[in-house]
């Protein structure tokens, strides 16, 4: 409805409402999502609930947060509106290339990265399964019989949610033979009035953001596809791949560049492998499983993309250290899939 009322104004003005409406949201979503964490996390603790059990779900999975939040709201909305959900497949395969050439790239430059023998036992080649699984799915099973587009089915997404168990179950294991492997968190004190209070703001707070994202999103690549004459499904495409997908990553990329700054070079890998595998299993299969997530027929390349940067980026880990020359690197193939993504809408 409010998109129709906007569609009314003068193409700059509608513009401006989109790119507003959209860091907005990102907004909303990135902070409302911090909120929903230290709350939730207060009340797991309430609970008795141990700190590495919080660490291991809460906190790991909040990191993906902005990611569902975008996914499931676009999600929903092609559910009503009809469409393809490009803004939410784009988001999570934009976001996943983004934490591998971006945020790795960035954090290298600052300081080497150094690369535990056991992420690349475990928690990489996990990463590489789910990720292969994916580019299967995109590309042998990905055709809808009733649109006839690429799509992750509902069954697709059930698979993935598996993997969200088979995960947790592996990190727990971790946990065991490796406490100082995963994650643990000090969960701050409050009272129950007070977390029970923010975790429903934050959870508001994080649906009205993943909402106004998505109305940008695709307010501003319908707008732009029209003026300039290009497909609605490309433009949709490259605003998720690299817009929204850029503002869902900043908390790994702010997370990941500090911690690199401080000399915890260890932590910007294993934050960017747990968030590809939750964005993966946990957004792409809840967003599925709601309503199947069907694509133009372009996102079979960058999935295949986001599969060839998860084996390079793996490669370079085997020699137990990514450089500041290998962030370079990184940042570079960035900016040639950016180039490319922009030639293929025009």
């Amino acid at each position: 409805m409010f998109l129709s009322f906007v569609n009314g104004w003068p193409l700059p003005l509608q513009l401006i409402a989109f790119i507003v409406a959209m860091v907005i949201g990102i907004f909303f979503v990135v902070k409302f999502c911090d909120l929903f964490i230290n709350a939730a996390s207060a009340i797991a603790k309430k609970l008795n609930i141990s700190p590495l059990i919080i660490g291991l779900t809460i906190v790991a999975m909040g990191t993906s947060c902005p990611e569902l939040a975008v996914s499931v709201s676009d999600s929903i909305t092609t559910l009503i509106n009809g469409g393809n959900a490009n803004v939410a497949i784009g988001n999570v395969v934009g976001s996943n290339i983004c934490n591998l050439l971006v945020v790795l790239g960035f954090s290298a430059v600052f300081t080497p990265i150094i690369v535990k023998k056991s992420i690349c036992k475990k928690e990489f080649p996990f990463l590489i399964i789910v990720t292969l699984l994916l580019t299967i799915f995109a590309i042998l099973f990905g055709v809808g019989s009733i649109t006839g587009n690429y799509a992750i089915t509902r069954i697709e997404s059930l698979i993935l949610v598996v993997f969200i168990v088979l995960y947790l179950i592996m990190l727990f294991k971790n946990a065991k033979t490796e406490p100082d492997s995963c994650e643990q968190v000090n969960a701050p004190d409050m009272s129950w009035i007070k977390s029970i209070l923010l975790t429903v703001v934050g959870i508001a707070g994080i649906i009205i953001g993943g909402e106004a994202v998505v109305f940008g999103a695709k307010g501003l690549a319908l707008s732009a596809s029209d003026a300039l004459k290009i497909d609605h499904d490309l433009a949709e495409s490259l605003v998720g791949l690299t817009i929204v997908a850029v503002g869902t990553s900043l908390p790994e990329l702010v997370t990941s560049v500090i911690a690199a700054r401080k000399g915890q070079n260890e932590i910007a890998l294993g934050n960017v492998i747990g968030s590809n595998i939750f964005n993966i299993v946990f957004v792409l299969g809840i967003s599925g499983v709601i309503n199947p997530l069907t694509s133009g027929a372009q996102i079979v390349v960058d999935v295949i993309v986001m599969l060839a940067v998860t084996l390079f980026v793996f490669v370079l880990s085997l020699r137990g250290k990514i450089g500041k020359k290998e962030g370079i690197i990184l940042l570079a193939c960035y900016a040639a899939y950016l180039a490319y993504l922009i030639m293929r809408t025009i």
